[in-house]
């Protein structure tokens, strides 16, 4: 009997473990399958902008967030219907220059593992280019000058402003080339200082702020030389008659200006009579109006300050001319 169990033992030991050895390998395939189960990549696509306006800096920034679970590379391959990526991997940039306003797509597909793991993910996203906003044109400018001109006194120049882009606020900017500007600055006229300005020019610049191009306009004015009066004549107390000969010429001065003006300037002398500067100046008046028909309003007497002995001065002044200073 021990026998016979022995030789069954001897029988059933070997298929026993023919049978586990079967076991262990069917569990080796089943385990080496799980292994290879291939977990697929996510991808999200984002972009900075989803609006911009045509023109030539119109770009969008795009990034992806790409994930592959088995660690595998990630390959990125960008499509557009319109314009140019520039830069590759997860980050570019979406160049729209000169693209027609509308809605354009850009695609994204990535790719991980290889051979039959290959496995891919996609995404998209849209932007809309809306048209450039129409660039302000200028308006037409212009400057009015000043109709009467003196040089010391304060000019207003002023602007006007007609046609051009609405919406578009005015920016009044002004320069003048002499003088200064006292008043005025920052608004549709200015004034200005003309001190010391005398046979010089002016010119007064506006350019108006908020446009692409140069909105300007100028106006240019000059300022006479100054007239001044002239000497005529000089003597000291002399005969009456001598005197009359000296004004007969002054008289024939002003027949050939009838424009002109006379000042007699008197020079009192240190040692003089009372009165003396008052009985020479009334004499010359007399005799310019009364004796020969001189318009009164044509002559004026001025006093000068006192000399070592009394001076007497003939003055001829064109119209505009400053008077003499004794």
């Amino acid at each position: 009997m021990f026998r016979f169990q022995r030789h069954l033992t001897q029988l059933i030991l070997p298929l026993a473990l023919v049978g586990i050895h079967a076991f262990s390998a069917e569990a080796l395939a089943q385990k080496e399958m799980e292994t290879l189960t291939y977990a697929p990549p996510t991808l999200t696509l984002t972009s900075d902008r989803t609006v911009v306006d045509a023109g030539e800096t119109a770009q969008v920034q795009l990034t992806a967030r790409a994930t592959s679970p088995n660690n595998n590379p990630i390959r990125y391959s960008w499509r557009v219907t319109s314009g140019q990526i520039a830069g590759e991997g997860a980050a570019v940039a979406w160049q729209l220059a000169g693209v027609a306003p509308g809605q354009h797509k850009a695609y994204l597909v990535i790719n991980t593992g290889a051979a039959n793991e290959l496995c891919e993910a996609t995404a998209y996203t849209m932007v809309t280019v809306r048209p450039a906003a129409p660039k302000p044109t200028c308006p037409n400018v212009g400057i009015t000058c000043p109709e009467q001109i003196k040089a010391g006194q304060p000019l207003t120049f002023s602007s006007s402003l007609s046609g051009g882009t609405g919406n578009v606020p005015s920016i009044f900017n002004w320069t003048v080339s002499s003088g200064r500007i006292i008043s005025g600055q920052g608004t549709s006229s200015i004034t200005v200082d003309t001190s010391g300005l005398e046979g010089q020019s002016l010119k007064a610049s506006l350019s108006m702020g908020g446009y692409e191009v140069e909105c300007a306009a100028s106006c240019t004015i000059e300022f006479p030389v100054p007239l001044t009066s002239r000497k005529f004549d000089e003597f000291p107390d002399i005969a009456r008659n001598d005197e009359k000969a000296r004004l007969d010429n002054l008289v024939i001065e002003l027949q050939n200006d009838p424009t002109a003006t006379a000042y007699i300037v008197i020079y009192p002398g240190a040692r003089g009579r009372a009165g003396e500067v008052q009985t020479r100046s009334t004499g010359i008046i007399d005799y310019l109006v009364n004796s020969r028909g001189i318009d009164s309003r044509r002559v004026t007497t001025l006093v000068g300050p006192k000399r070592d002995e009394l001076m007497v001065q003939l003055w001829v002044s064109p119209q505009g001319a400053l008077a003499p200073t004794p």
